[in-house]
C-alpha cells in the first residue's frame, strides 16, 4: 500500500509567486547592459567592461530563470513528466553559475594583461555610466531579494545582481581615483577584485544546484532523523529503503518502505507517516509503502 502526490501541478513553485519583479529587474538591466557595454569600448574602462559583462549574466541568467518558470508553468500537460519540469530551474541556476566563473575568469586574465601597460580610461563618462549601473542594481537588488531565499534560480539572479552592484562601487571608486590621480592602474585593479568577488559565489551556486541534480539529501535535514521519525510512528515496526532529495527549491521529496506491527490498519500508519513528514520535515511530497510484517524482506533489494 502507497500514496503519492502528482508533481507536476500541485505546488505552486517559489519562483512563480515573483515572475513580475524577474521581469522587472530583467528589463531594467537589459537597457543597462547596453548602455555599460557601449561606455566600456568608448571610455576603454576594463572596470566597466568587466561589469557590462556581469550585468550580461545577470540579464541571460533572469531570462533563463523566466524561461525555466514558464517551462514548469506547461508540465502539467505531459503525462510523460511525471515529476514535470521543475529540474529546468535547476539547470538554469548550474548554467548561471559556469557564465558567472567564465566571465569572472575572462576579467582575471584581461586584467593580468593591462597590468604591464594599463591603457589611458576616460574617467569622466566612465563614472557616470557606473552610477547608473549602480541605481539600476539597486532596484534590480531590491526586487529580488525577497524570492532568493525561496528558490535556486531566483538566488543565482540575486548572487549576479549583488555581485554587481558591488562591482558597479568598485567602478565608481576607480573612476574617482583616475579623475583625481590619473592612476591607470586603479581600472585593472578593481576589475581584479570584481572577478574575485564573483567566484566563491558563483562556485556556491553551482555546489548547491549540482547537489540536487545528483539527488543527494538536502543540507538542512538529515536523512537519519527522517528515518527516526518514520521508526517512532504508531504501527511502525521498522523503516528501510528511505531516499530523501529535492526536485526544486523548496520542495522536497522522500520514499520509504515501512513494516507495521501485525494488525495494524495500514491506512492509520499512512496517514500517520505522512502527517510527520509535514510537520517535521515540511516534506509534502512522500511516496510510503507499508508492508505488513509476514512481507518484510520480499519487497525486493534496498541497497541502489
Amino acid at each position: 500500500m502507497g500514496a503519492g502526490h502528482d508533481h507536476s501541478g500541485a505546488v505552486t513553485n517559489a519562483a512563480h509567486r515573483h515572475r513580475g519583479r524577474l521581469w522587472a529587474a530583467f528589463a531594467l538591466l537589459a537597457v543597462l547592459m547596453v548602455v555599460e557595454a557601449v561606455a566600456a569600448f568608448t571610455t576603454g574602462s576594463l572596470a566597466l567592461l568587466s561589469d557590462a559583462g556581469h550585468m550580461f549574466t545577470d540579464v541571460l541568467g533572469i531570462g533563463m530563470a523566466l524561461a525555466a518558470i514558464t517551462a514548469t508553468r506547461r508540465a502539467g500537460t505531459d503525462p510523460q513528466r511525471t515529476f514535470g519540469l521543475y529540474r529546468l530551474e535547476v539547470l538554469a541556476a548550474l548554467a548561471n553559475a559556469v557564465l558567472l566563473a567564465a566571465v569572472a575568469v575572462y576579467v582575471l586574465v584581461e586584467a593580468v594583461r593591462r597590468f604591464g601597460e594599463p591603457p589611458e580610461v576616460l574617467a569622466g563618462p566612465m563614472l557616470v555610466v557606473a552610477v547608473l549601473g549602480l541605481l539600476a542594481n539597486i532596484v534590480a537588488f531590491a526586487l529580488l531579494r525577497a524570492g532568493s531565499q525561496e528558490s535556486i534560480n531566483l538566488r543565482g539572479a540575486y548572487l549576479e545582481v549583488l555581485g554587481d552592484l558591488l562591482g558597479s562601487l568598485g567602478v565608481i571608486a576607480a573612476a574617482l581615483v583616475i579623475a583625481v590621480t590619473d592612476w591607470w592602474w586603479a581600472d585593472p585593479l578593481v576589475a581584479v577584485g570584481i572577478g574575485l568577488f564573483i567566484l566563491p559565489r558563483t562556485w556556491r551556486l553551482g555546489r548547491a544546484a549540482v547537489r540536487i541534480l545528483v539527488q543527494a539529501a538536502p543540507e538542512h535535514l538529515q536523512v537519519t532523523a527522517v528515518l527516526d521519525r518514520l521508526a517512532a510512528v504508531p504501527g511502525v515496526a521498522e523503516v528501510h529503503d528511505l531516499h530523501v532529495w529535492t526536485l526544486t527549491s523548496g520542495m522536497e521529496v522522500a520514499s520509504a518502505h515501512l513494516t507495521t506491527d501485525p494488525g495494524v490498519d495500514p491506512g492509520a500508519v499512512l496517514a500517520a507517516a505522512r502527517a510527520a513528514l509535514h510537520e517535521d520535515f515540511s516534506i509534502d511530497h512522500a511516496t510510503l509503502q507499508v508492508e505488513p510484517g509476514a512481507s518484510a524482506g520480499v519487497c525486493g533489494p534496498t541497497e541502489w
